[in-house]
């Protein structure tokens, strides 16, 4: 018998200072890694005016699967994914390896530098890599 696919919810929340003002209207991009090198396409949003995206349910591993740590060459406990959000008058940002557990929402923030006048946002990108969590 086959079981049930977990899940679990990744929400984003875009913002730009350290004030935390929310911008709305900025595109959301999630991927996650496909088949032979390419990206999968989960979610294409743009945010409201709080700055959020709507909550996005992904595949995980089963929660049973995530209790030890995570060792080289072996099944991760998690699902990996990568965030990116744009939007004009801002730097680019791709948050790298975010990962998703069982049952468990992830919140991810992406603070948005503004650019000088006259910049485009697809000439500045900012990637940040988030390291597998040691469980």
């Amino acid at each position: 018998m086959q079981s049930e696919q977990a899940t679990g919810k990744l929400t984003v929340r875009v913002y730009t200072s350290q004030a935390q003002i929310p911008v709305a209207g900025a595109t959301v991009v999630v991927t996650a890694p496909g088949k032979q090198g390419k990206r999968r396409l989960l979610s294409v949003q743009a945010t409201d005016r709080s700055g959020e995206i709507r909550p996005i349910q992904i595949p995980t591993p089963q929660a049973e699967e995530s209790t030890s740590p995570h060792l080289p060459g072996g099944e991760a406990p998690f699902t990996v994914c990568n965030v990116w959000a744009e939007h004009p008058g801002y730097a680019m940002l791709e948050a790298e390896g975010v990962q998703i557990f069982p049952g468990v929402e992830t919140v991810q923030d992406m603070e948005l530098t503004p650019l000088p006048r006259g910049q485009s946002s697809l000439q500045h990108l900012d990637v940040r890599e988030i390291p597998p969590q040691s469980l």
